[in-house]
Formats: structure tokens, sequence, C-alpha cells
């Protein structure tokens, strides 16, 4: 009686053995580290590496180590004072020449890298980082929006033969004049059968004009859409910087937090997060001359003056062929001459939009417009003021040779740096509206470090507490509960870092808990064997009937309780995700290790042989 099967023993004995061999990276915290990465074409060797190295010993700022990974250059230090002061010292040596970046890097030794055994991830409350708190421009979605349609309209106008005096926007409002009532009504009744759904179009027979504004049920629809797209685009950008578990949520109806564990660089951070950069590509108004439509402030009809690269004036056809959004990829990479260029892959319909407007025009010239927007924000009179600032430059002309369609390089970039960025940007995606900063928080390592102490003092005072209660109120029982609950602490560190799942104050709490109700399965366990026994069966049967009648219970109560941490997981947002990650981690961890852990040893201890009395 109370004997285990053999393959019991094994499962439990290989579950132990690999939960500690994936828990064991946690015991190596990450060093404080700076990392220096070429800005073009530099190469990251023995020399630099020596170089540093003797910057270092001169300003005496002891250092762990200097290594090479993927050319890039990791110094570790001991502390994060040391790594601070050690930037400043290394960006001005080495000038713009490198990117010098604080990092955090993981210390786990090569050979549980190698069983690709990482610890779990902390969140921004833990392990710093930045905060940002961005506002959408919800005016520049608008502008993307009614833009279009006025254009539409007036090509609908003219497909009906309708002519108009005047199509044009004010404001958030589209006017369209004519010369007469009934080409008014005639308009009118076009303009309303094209666009119900997204306008509330009026008609002003007085004056002959029709005014279209988009009604409420398109803003809010267009609004929401922009957010979500920038959420999407943000998360792709946040992956290119290599941040792992960002926390990217909207608050609000026109904010978005952006949380980043870890970086401590938040200029790299805010210079990709916040540009709007996408690309048209027009046609050059090869009739008229640039330099007097300059001159003149005179731009032909159908025509837009742009500037090139080298200061150039440039008239570009008004239609764009092509547009950033239908761009599914993009790398840098060099071209036929060894410059700088940026590959293009298309989405179908891009390709088919492109290959037709390309063919139309072989031999003529075509012009690639970079467009980016950033916010600036300056302070006026003791107030903080926005302001939006658009970019729009020719970076590449060049004469179409033959049709072009899914795949093509954009050449005429200034460096190897830009030909990145750009790359990064389109292949991230386009935010839908520009965003700015409202607010920036950096939560510092010392500080991270502080909530980690107290969270770590947290669960030892009350696993402490709670192995001291069990010892003394079950005895031998009560230590063999402790046995487990130890392993149910290794199990639960080793599933956060298998899943690679992000651990906050919040998730610190949910392993508090989880300390806390580990014991209960034990201790309806053995009240349940104290009660048989008072009943006079004998110990062995005691322990049998123990843990069988006990099973449905124990399991009822965590069930009810992993219910509730999914509901938790599947409604709640960030911190709350974080306590109910692990608290159904520790839910199931704890039944393992309260029926089946102290089973098996409870077995081995008192299990094929005769007992007069348990120790419980």
């Amino acid at each position: 009686m109370n004997r285990y099967p053999l393959w019991k023993y094994l499962l439990i004995i290989t579950v132990i053995i690999i939960s500690a061999i994936f828990a064991l990276p946690n015991l190596y915290p990450s060093d404080p580290a700076i990392q220096i990465t070429p800005t073009d074409e530099q190469i990251i060797d023995d020399t630099l590496s020596k170089r540093i190295s003797n910057l270092l010993d001169v300003n005496k700022l002891p250092k762990k180590a200097i290594e090479f990974e993927n050319n890039q250059l990791l110094v570790r230090f001991e502390q994060p004072s040391i790594q601070l002061e050690a930037a400043d010292i290394i960006k001005s040596e080495l000038g713009k020449d490198y990117t010098v970046a604080l990092n955090l890097a993981p210390a786990t030794p090569k050979w549980l890298r190698s069983l690709s055994a990482d610890p779990m991830y902390l969140g921004l409350d833990l392990r710093g980082g930045v905060h940002f708190l961005m506002e959408v421009d919800t005016s520049a979605v608008i502008d993307k929006n009614l833009n279009p349609i006025v254009r539409d309209i007036k090509d609908l106008l003219r497909q009906k033969s309708i002519r108009y005096s005047l199509v044009a926007r004010k404001d958030n409002m589209i006017i369209a004049k004519f010369k007469d009532t009934n080409t008014a009504k005639q308009a009118f009744n076009k303009i309303l059968s094209e666009y119900r759904q997204q306008l509330d179009i009026k008609l002003d027979t007085t004056g002959f004009i029709v005014q279209a504004q988009l009604n409420n049920q398109t803003l809010t629809s267009i609004k929401r859409f922009a957010i979500k797209q920038n959420i999407v685009t943000l998360r792709k950008r946040v992956n290119e910087l290599g941040v792992s578990e960002p926390i990217i949520q909207q608050q609000g109806l026109d904010r978005i937090v952006v949380q980043l564990p870890g970086v401590q660089d938040t200029g790299r951070a805010k210079e990709i997060l916040g540009a709007t950069a996408t690309l048209e590509f027009r046609m050059v108004d090869e009739q008229n001359n640039p330099f007097q439509a300059k001159s003149t402030g005179r731009i032909p009809i159908g025509s837009k003056l742009y500037k090139e690269r080298n200061g150039n004036p440039i008239l570009l056809k008004r239609q764009v062929m092509l547009e950033g959004d239908s761009i599914i990829d993009a790398s840098a990479t060099f071209d036929e001459n060894g410059k700088p260029a940026v590959s293009i892959t298309l989405d179908s319909k891009g390709a088919k939009k492109f290959a037709k407007a390309t063919r139309a025009n072989v031999k003529k010239l075509m012009a690639v417009v970079f467009i980016e927007t950033k916010i600036n924000t300056r302070i006026i009179n003791g107030k903080q003021v926005t302001e939006k600032v658009t970019t729009e430059e020719v970076i590449n002309v060049a004469r179409i040779q033959e049709e072009l369609s899914k795949r093509f390089q954009i050449t005429g970039l200034d460096s190897p740096k830009e030909s990145r960025n750009l790359a990064l940007l389109l292949r991230a995606g386009a935010l839908a509206a520009p965003v700015y900063i409202v607010e920036e928080r950096t939560v510092g390592p010392s500080l991270g470090q502080e909530n980690i102490d107290h969270g770590y003092t947290s669960v030892k005072i009350g696993f402490i507490l709670v192995l001291i209660f069990m010892a003394i109120y079950y005895k031998v029982f009560g230590l063999v509960a402790n046995v487990a609950l130890t392993l149910n602490l290794v199990l639960i560190v080793a599933a956060l870092s298998v899943m690679q799942a992000t651990l906050t104050l919040p998730g610190i709490a949910g392993i508090v808990l989880t300390v806390g109700m580990a014991v209960d399965a034990n201790v309806l366990i053995y009240e349940r064997i104290k009660e048989e026994l008072r009943n006079g069966v004998t110990p062995q049967t005691a322990i049998k009937l123990g843990y069988e009648r006990a099973v449905s219970t124990i399991a009822d109560a965590n069930i009810t309780t992993l219910i509730a941490a999914i509901v938790l997981y599947a409604f709640g947002t960030g911190p709350i995700k974080g306590f109910a990650v692990t608290l159904a981690i520790g839910i199931l961890s704890s039944m393992f290790t309260a029926i089946m852990v102290t089973r098996a040893i409870i077995n081995k201890v008192y299990g094929n042989r005769r007992v007069k009395m348990l120790s419980i």
C-alpha cells in the first residue's frame, strides 16, 4: 500500500531537474553595460577594444569585461553609476562615428545559454527603462481622409460633365461652387449618391454651393482605425529596436502608452517611435522650368514645387503614382556602384498600380519624395508648445527604363545609416497619423533594483513564516510540505523563464499569494488524514484515504481560482495580466507539488512498511 510506480518517480525527478536548469539563469543578475555600434561601415576590432580599455583605465573606471557580438562592442560594468560616467567619456572620445547606447546585458553562463535557458524578463518597474505617453494628431487623420475625397469629387464631376467653379477644402469642410442652381442640384445628387455613408452633404441654392463634411460615424471610425494602426506600427518599430516584452496599449480616445523595459538610450527610442516617414512616387514635370517657377512663384497647374538634396528646385506632378503604404518589405543594401540604397517590395495591389503607371511613362523621369513628420516641443512664455514639422525632400530622380513592378531599388541616399533607418521605418510601416510625446518618464535601474529587493523580501518573509508554521504544526508531514513548497517556487520561476514572461511588481504579488495558497492543498490532505486516524483506521489507510478524498476538494478550489486568473488575463491590461500569469502558473505548479510530489515523498517515508503512528 502507498507505493508509486517507478515511472512516476522518474517523471517527478525529470520535472525537478529541468525546472532547476531553467530557473538557474535568474540567479545571474544583468550587468550594466555600454553597447558600441558603428554608425557607418567602421569595423569593430581589437584596436577599438584596446582603445576603449585604455580610455577607461586612464579615467580609473573599472570594467567587468569587454566582449564582441554581431559587430558590436559590449563593455560590462559592476555598477550603473560607473556605466553612466563611462558612457559620457566614450561618447566624447568616439564622436559621431559610433553609436554609444546604455544597456543591460544578461550574465547567464554560456553552457546555460546553449540549452536556451534564459532569465525571465523584468518589467519597467523592476528593470528600469522608459515610459512614453504619446498623443495621436487626429487633425492629420482628418486631412489624410479628406484630401483624397476632394480629388475624387473633382474626378466624379468631370466624368459626369458637371462644370464647377471651385472644389476645395475650408478647414474640415469641402466646398464646391457652381454657376447656377440646376448645376449645383445635379452635383449635389451625384455627390450624395456616392458619399451618403461617409459625408454630411448640404445644398445652398442661393449661393450655388454644395457643402460636405465627414459625419460623426466616419470620424469616430477613422480615429479608431488610426489608433489601432499606430499601435501595430509602433509594435513593429519596437521589435526592430530589439526591446523584449514592451507594453504598447491605448489610453483614452487618442493616446497610446509605450513602455520599453531595459531601454536607457531614450534618444534612439524617441527618434524611431515618433518618426512618421513614408515615400511618394511622382512623375517629373519636364515641360516647365522649375527655376522660373521658384523665382516667379507661379506654379503650373497640376504640378508642385519641391527641392532636391542639392538645393535645386524641381517640379513634380501632383498626381501620386504610388504611396508608401503599399510597401510590405524594405532592406538596406547597395546599388551597382556600391552606394547606399534601399530594396523595396510592394504588395500585389501596389505592384499592379505601379506597373501600370511606369508602363505608361517609360523613358520619362520619375522622382521619389521622402516625407517625414516630426513633432517639436518648445517652451514659449513658460508654456510647452508643440508644433508639427513636415519635411518633403526629393531623394531620387531617375528615368524609367522599363516597367517596374513588385521589386525595385531606391538610390540617392547619403549614407548606409540613412538607408538602414529608412528601411526600418518603411519596413515597420508608416504611422497612420503623427504622434507626439506628451509625457516621458525614465525609471532608473537603481529604483528597479530597489523594487526587486522589496519584492524579494516580501516573498522571503512569507515563505519563511509558512515553513515555520507547517514544520511546527504538522511535524514530518509539514517538512514534506515545505520541500514541495520550495519546489513550487522553483517551478514558477522556471515556467516564467521558459515562457519569457515579464515579471512585474503585481507579478511578485501573485507569487507571494501563491506561496500562501500553495500549502492549502497539503492542509486539506493532512487534516483529512488526521480525521481518518481519529476514526480508527490504520496509518497506511489514513494516508491513502486522506489523499484520495481531498483531491476533489482541492481540484474544485484551485479550478475556480484558475478561472478567475484566466478572466483577469483575458480582460485585464499590463499589471493585471502580470498578476494573472504568475497566479495561474502558481496554481498549476502547486497542485503538482502538493499532490504528486508530497505523496511520492510520504510513500518513500511510510509506504510499504508497518507503521504504528504518523508524525502529523
